[in-house]
């Protein structure tokens, strides 16, 4: 009888279970949250996959129109430096717009000077004026996909190392010109790129990194989570892929931070302490990864884009001595 009545009140018990009314609601709540992120999760990243490539590869270039608006410094004739207008094609097939300052020949040797993401070979201006003035050539330059000069993808060094080889071979067939040793300044992207270059080109006897970043990766990280507020590396990864594919490059190989274990010239990095675009940790962790000999500068309260400003002679006087020291 005992096993009979048993039989008979499992049914129940288990019908009176799956139909319990208290269950069902948050059974029903936690679905349709799932689905609500799972439909969000879809929608994000078919957005990311559309528009995080333009954003990456195809920054915004900032032309003489840009540049008017705040500043009257646009041209080289502005400070009254004598100038080359140059054309070199890279051997993917895109011009780059040039400018050669050529000092009293000898010179003292020759600056290359990067310029940073979005912006062109003008806002060299002002430090290609100081190093002309004490004796040094200087060649500035529109990175592809920047200013005047083609190309449909910034890369962040991966193509451009090549491009300033480039410009390095260029400038060794100048008969009229004593090129002397090369030193590379830029800053931000173009720091990146110097330190890329002089990695794979003994041709540069020293580099000056200002505000750059340690990784694409990292810097990425950064940029996203201020832009969509999203930190997943996910999302990261989809915009990364993507770009590789369109820019026939790899990510990983933009790094700075293992571009300065090849290094063995002397490297002056600076950055400033209240920079909100790229944090100056990602210099610290640079200039700790280099080898020596290596400088390193951190401007109090100076950002991304004052570096000149804020510090001062002592910014001018810092990166001409290093250079004469070293070039």
């Amino acid at each position: 009888m005992k096993a009979v009545a048993s039989c008979n009140l499992a049914p129940y018990i288990y019908s009176e279970h799956l139909s319990s009314p208290n269950d069902r609601p948050g059974v029903n709540i936690l679905l349709l949250l799932i689905l609500l992120i799972v439909i969000f999760m879809i929608a994000v990243s078919l957005v990311l996959l559309v528009i995080g490539p333009v954003l990456l590869l195809q920054p915004y270039r900032r032309t003489s129109e840009w540049y008017r608006q705040r500043t009257d410094i646009l041209h080289p004739t502005h400070l009254k430096l004598p100038f080359e207008d140059i054309l070199l094609k890279t051997k993917d097939g895109f011009d780059l717009s040039c400018w050669l300052i050529k000092a009293p020949q000898p010179a003292r040797g020759t600056i290359l000077i990067l310029h940073g993401v979005s912006e062109s070979k003008i806002a060299g201006l002002k430090i290609a004026r100081q190093m002309y003035e004490v004796g040094y050539n200087v060649f500035l330059y529109d990175s592809r996909r920047h200013g005047e000069s083609g190309g449909k993808f910034c890369t962040y060094g991966y193509h451009e190392k090549f491009d300033a080889q480039l410009v390095i071979d260029y400038l060794l067939t100048r008969a009229d010109l004593f090129v002397g040793k090369i030193g590379v300044f830029g800053w931000s992207m173009g720091a990146a790129v110097a330190l890329q270059l002089a990695a794979i080109d003994s041709r540069v006897s020293a580099v000056v990194a200002e505000s750059g970043f340690a990784s694409l990766r990292t810097v990425f990280d950064d940029y996203q989570k201020r832009i969509i507020k999203l930190p997943w590396h996910y999302l990261r990864n989809i915009v990364i892929k993507r770009s590789e594919f369109l820019a026939s490059f790899r990510a990983n190989d933009v790094s700075p931070m293992k571009a300065v274990r090849q290094i063995h010239i002397p490297i002056f990095l600076l950055h400033g302490t209240e920079d909100g675009l790229i944090n100056y940790d990602y210099s610290e962790r640079v200039y700790k990864a280099a080898n020596h000999p290596k400088e390193f500068w951190l401007i109090p309260g100076a950002k991304h884009h004052d570096m000149m400003e804020v510090g001062g002679a002592e910014y001018s006087r810092r990166i001409i001595e290093f250079f004469e020291k070293h070039v």
